[in-house]
């Protein structure tokens, strides 16, 4: 993968299950985005966790592609995610496990549980077009506002929303200068 590429991605839990619901899920999110960083050399400008999905943008260890990073993401998130469904007083618990299972049983896996679906349909944005980035950036910020969950996306935990306004994230995030680009002038562009 070239150097100056970043990609946007989401990954989308499958049946789109409401799984990001409690502290102990999400936590397994974060504690891996930032694994990813230090330990493989991943690059995230961007993230929000939503209820039943992940959205990022990121620019990969040299040679790696996004497809090559999904894979590795989730097949290290899921287990840890299984894990913490298991250890959790979830109401749910029985029925998430279940849907888990037969979805991987569907597509005739190995592994027991399939949490997150397949396609993350990867979207290649070159670095080096800051007003491209920063929209994506603010797309993804964005998410939490157009769901009435916050009023503010610096406000909402998870996500990179605060690193953008000065605030210390969840996650090691890059952060893109917006060089000359306001936040009033960001938000009315809504």
């Amino acid at each position: 993968m070239p150097r100056d590429a970043c990609y946007f991605l989401t990954f989308n839990v499958v049946d789109k299950i409401d799984v990001f619901v409690r502290p102990a899920y999400k936590q397994v999110i974060t504690d891996a985005l930032n694994y990813f960083i230090s330990a493989q050399g991943l690059v995230v400008y961007a993230w929000c966790l939503m209820s039943s999905h992940l959205h990022l943008l990121i620019r990969s260890a040299a040679e790696d592609t996004p497809a090559l990073f999904e894979r590795d993401f989730k097949k290290y998130t899921t287990p840890e995610i299984i894990k913490a469904i298991e250890m959790e007083m979830d109401f749910r618990r029985g029925w998430m496990m279940q849907r888990f299972e037969e979805f991987s049983k569907s597509l005739r896996r190995i592994e027991k549980f399939h949490l997150w679906q397949n396609c993350s349909s990867p979207l290649r944005i070159q670095c080096d077009q800051p007003r491209l980035l920063l929209d994506q950036i603010e797309h993804i910020h964005e998410n939490p506002v157009r769901e009435k969950i916050v009023e503010l996306p610096e406000s909402y935990l998870f996500s990179s929303a605060r690193d953008y306004v000065g605030l210390k994230g969840l996650v090691n995030v890059k952060v893109i200068q917006q060089q000359g680009v306001s936040r009033v002038k960001m938000l009315s562009a809504n």
